[in-house]
């Protein structure tokens, strides 16, 4: 008899099948409304702004130093899964515009789906054993190593992050872009609770 607290191997692929399609749904608004985000994905995002490349492939280059990181600090599962996750989520976010082709959008509808999506993925990928990668990993890292709380580590990257995102948008994307980001940070801190999910 399985145990009911923790996820089956085809529970986990579903679960984190959806958070990359969230994801991937949610980085198609985000780039078409031309805002920014914290983050790994912010990083991508304004590299891919500032030097003409896909999204795709700044995202999955820079993750890769993280999934070494996160091999060393969690374990090769963990690794692997965080390999399969930025990977699919690379190749749906090239092949999504192709598929879907979107219109104006009220910035701040858009800028709230996106955290609402972004928000979701990320709950569903976790809560499967996979993650998205990037500086979460590093931002743990630094917690155990210099007891520095890995949230203050996070925000402090995406102090920066929009710092050089200050530099190259508009004021008003830049507002907009505040509200996405917010929106997110908001929804995990209300839905990540692990003390109401006990499922691994």
């Amino acid at each position: 008899m399985s145990d009911p607290r923790r996820h089956t191997l085809l529970e986990d692929a579903q679960g984190i099948a959806f958070g990359i399609v969230m994801a991937a749904l949610g980085i198609h608004i985000l780039t078409h409304m031309g805002f920014a985000t914290g983050q790994t994905t912010g990083l991508a995002v304004l590299l891919a702004y500032g030097w003409g490349l896909p999204f795709s492939l700044v995202y999955f280059a820079i993750n890769l130093p993280f999934l070494l990181l996160g091999w060393w600090r969690m374990g090769g599962r963990f690794a692997l899964r965080t390999l399969i996750t930025t990977a699919a989520l690379s190749i749906l976010t090239e092949i999504l515009p192709r598929w879907m082709t979107l219109g104006p959008i009220e910035p701040a509808f858009a800028a709230i789906l996106f955290g609402i999506l972004f928000g979701i993925a990320a709950l569903a990928v976790v809560r499967h054993g996979g993650s998205f990668g990037g500086f979460s990993i590093l931002a743990l890292m630094i917690q155990d190593r210099w007891g520095i709380q890995a949230g203050y580590v996070q925000l402090a990257v995406d102090v920066v992050i929009f710092a050089a995102a200050a530099l190259i948008l508009a004021p008003e994307t830049l507002l907009w872009s505040f509200l996405g980001a917010a929106t997110f940070s908001l929804f995990l801190a209300l839905n990540h609770r692990r003390d109401r999910y006990i499922a691994a």
